[in-house]
């Protein structure tokens, strides 16, 4: 097969979860051999629902999808499932082939070399011992020791460090085979993508682009602007015949069929305006409001351990947070930020204490703190709950459609939801507690790049105390930050 030969193509594909939940349409495109491309859209658009169709995790409604014959695919997911989080290393890239690999061990070794990932004796140990960053390695990883023909990378960046979305990005640049790739991080994208598929979440199709991401979003404002254009313009003419037609209609006569022709050919030009293309949707201006009545130091840190070459050390610190200061974590995949984050959040850290009474709002970056067998509704009242605030339908459903919990999604479980809007739940679960310290770890992993400068600014506005992990320096630099306490130094 030929570098220019189609390797993937959709004609007419249609798939729905239900009579009520409709993925996607008709929908057509293809993909050709060795291409590197973006899958974009809303979250809870599809995208990984094009994923599953393609590794036979789901089987379409109508339409057909030919991938050529002896195509190998791999996918690397946003996170490990759950039910794998207690395997060995070794017993997780095992479970990714159908055969047993008798020489499974050096060529874990040789793949984990790719992704960078360098911890001590990996074979034996547990996949949750792992940090974020690290499991995103491992996703990666295990992936690539399929040596696929095509690669499916499903937001690889999510918990990467500075240096893991470069050795990613030059993976990527220098690997000869397809790619396909969900992402909404605009510069790793715009490093090696040639073309975008968007899924439309209002058409329910996708639509084929040629260009990097940022020309992407280019093209669909200006066809925006010019298709709202040619409206205005159809309208001015419409509305000009339809005047002439009520006058002439007046006059009798001849005049009568004249305004009978004016008539028709407004009507004609009502048929030719086009459905304007609509933007993807973004969550409204929202507040997280602050526990009342909390007085003097909100939480203090005067020692924390870090893990470093293999070994356990504990650092001294001396923080103290009171209303209104905000902190930064900062550090490598791996040296122990998640875990400091999980255990202050538990009120187990050592060298830490939250005072008395103070409410915690936790984001985890893997939604571990949302039950996935409630549905959302029972989510948010939860969360309303905690906030000592007697559960009001109204305000808790004002802030669903804030982060747009639409009433379809409302008495979804929580397991069934996208990553992205599993996401746009928790931000919803915070609102509604009002906490007095929140506790962060990766908030923007997942969510749609237009959420994220009105995210930043609810936080940067959070009159609590606020401790942040992030490693998306753009985000970070949008949010007001008192004290940033390095892990590795």
């Amino acid at each position: 097969m030929s570098k220019s030969e189609t390797i993937v193509r959709f004609d007419k594909v249609s798939f729905e979860y239900s009579a009520t939940k409709p993925i996607l349409e008709e929908v057509t495109f293809s993909v050709r051999k060795g291409a590197k491309l973006t899958l974009m859209g809303q979250n809870g658009a599809g995208k990984s629902t094009i994923f599953n169709l393609l590794t036979g995790v789901h089987t379409q409604e109508e339409g057909v999808i030919n991938v050529v014959k002896g195509t190998t695919i791999a996918t690397a997911r946003q996170v490990i499932p759950r039910e794998q989080m207690e395997l060995t290393v070794r017993e997780y890239f095992q479970s990714q082939f159908k055969d047993q690999i008798y020489d499974i061990d050096p060529r874990i070794d040789a793949v984990l070399e790719v992704v960078n990932l360098t911890v001590k004796d990996p074979h034996e140990r547990i996949i949750k011992s792992f940090s974020g960053g690290q499991q995103a390695r491992l996703l990666l990883a295990s992936a690539l020791i399929q040596d696929p023909d095509l690669l499916l990378l499903d937001e690889p960046t999510n918990n990467l460090d500075t240096a893991g979305i470069q050795h990613l990005t030059k993976f990527l640049i220098d690997y000869k085979k397809t790619v396909l790739v969900i992402s909404h991080d605009a510069d790793f994208l715009n490093a090696f993508t040639e073309g975008v598929l968007y899924l439309d979440i209002y058409t329910r199709k996708v639509e084929q682009y040629v260009g990097d991401y940022n020309s992407v979003v280019k093209d669909i404002a200006i066809r925006i602007e010019r298709e709202n254009m040619k409206n205005a313009m159809l309208a001015k003419e419409i509305q000009a015949k339809k005047e002439k037609a009520n006058m002439f209609a007046y006059k009798g006569g001849q005049m009568r069929l004249v305004a009978k022709r004016m008539r028709e050919k407004a009507e004609e030009l009502e048929e030719d305006i086009v459905d304007v293309r609509k933007e993807d949707k973004t969550i409204r201006q929202f507040a997280i409001p602050f526990q009342q009545d909390l007085i003097g130091e909100i939480i203090t840190i005067n020692s924390f351990t870090v893990l470093k070459n293999h070994k356990v050390t504990e650092r001294k610190a001396a923080i103290a947070l009171r209303k209104n200061q905000h902190l930064l974590l900062k550090g490598p995949n791996g040296i122990g930020k998640s875990t400091l984050l999980e255990s202050i959040a538990n009120g187990t850290a050592k060298g830490s204490s939250i005072s008395k009474g103070v409410r915690v709002g936790y984001y985890r970056q893997d939604f571990s703190t949302l039950d996935f067998n409630d549905t959302v509704y029972q989510s948010l009242k939860k969360a309303m709950e905690a906030s000592g605030i007697r559960p009001n339908e109204e305000r808790l459903r004002s802030v669903a459609a804030n982060f747009l919990i639409t009433s379809d999604v409302i008495n979804t479980r929580i397991g069934s939801l996208s990553e992205g809007q599993k996401g746009m739940v928790a931000f919803a679960n915070l609102v509604l507690m009002e906490p007095g310290l929140l506790i962060l770890d990766e908030p923007t992993n997942h969510i749609n790049f237009r959420h994220l400068p009105i995210i930043a600014k609810a936080l940067s506005a959070y009159t609590g105390a606020l401790i942040l992990v992030s490693h998306v320096p753009e985000f970070v630099h949008q949010i007001r930050i008192d004290e940033t306490l390095d892990l590795d130094k």
